[in-house]
């Protein structure tokens, strides 16, 4: 009998999934496979740090072989960057050492992200304090996985008293936008960001997609 697939905790176990999963979605929604020759460059960006640091916002959909997609989340972003350079860059800053200059190949530019978790700080963003990731590998996105994953991350965030989160998207993902707009995220404005997006919304789901900027003032993947 085939298992309903489900969402539950990351579990350590999950690892090499979340590598996966991780390498097939990193290009625009798509495989990066042959993009990055190094299989676990774009998870040591954009993955294990997550899962490391605040394992307690990593959630998985599980197909009852293991994950197939995943939510990971940080409720402080400079907190998490703080410790993203103190703890967990001096593990693999050896193996994926900075370019010494501009960077030539796709790899030496996630190696700058890699060197660089200040970047994941902008003082625009201070009133979303909270970041997250999502992805799905195809055959599961259109199936409202994505919701689920979503809707579970932001109780969690809520329940830690977390009020609202951000994302960064690539401009050209637009199926994702369209997503993350019916998800009731709403552009935020942040200068010069270059070829991405940056989204926010409250935590608390019974807020309507427009509440956003009440709660900063104070008065309140195709198809994922």
């Amino acid at each position: 009998m085939e298992t309903e697939p489900f969402i539950r905790r990351y579990r350590p176990s999950d690892r090499a999934r979340l590598a996966d999963i991780c390498v097939r979605t990193a290009h625009e929604g798509g495989d990066a496979s042959g993009i990055y020759p190094e299989p676990e460059l774009m998870p040591v960006i954009f993955a294990y740090p997550y899962v490391e640091l605040e394992p307690e916002f990593a959630f998985v959909l599980d197909d009852g072989t293991g994950a197939v997609g995943y939510v990971l989340g940080a409720p402080d972003t400079a907190g998490f960057a703080a410790r993203f350079r103190a703890e967990w860059l001096p593990r693999v800053a050896e193996r994926f050492p900075a370019p010494t200059g501009e960077a030539a190949t796709p790899s030496e530019s996630m190696a700058i992200l890699l060197h660089t978790p200040e970047r994941m700080v902008h003082e625009e963003l201070a009133d979303h304090p909270a970041h997250l990731h999502i992805d799905l590998l195809p055959p599961w996105q259109g199936r409202g996985h994505g919701r689920a994953l979503i809707r579970t991350l932001l109780t969690a965030l809520h329940e830690h008293g977390v009020p609202t989160v951000h994302l960064c998207m690539v401009r050209t993902n637009t199926p994702a936008r369209a997503f993350y707009d019916r998800m009731g995220f709403t552009q935020l404005s942040v200068p010069d960001p270059g070829p991405v997006w940056y989204l926010g919304r409250p935590t608390d789901q019974g807020m309507s997609p427009g509440a956003t900027a009440a709660v900063e003032s104070g008065a309140g993947a195709p198809g994922l």
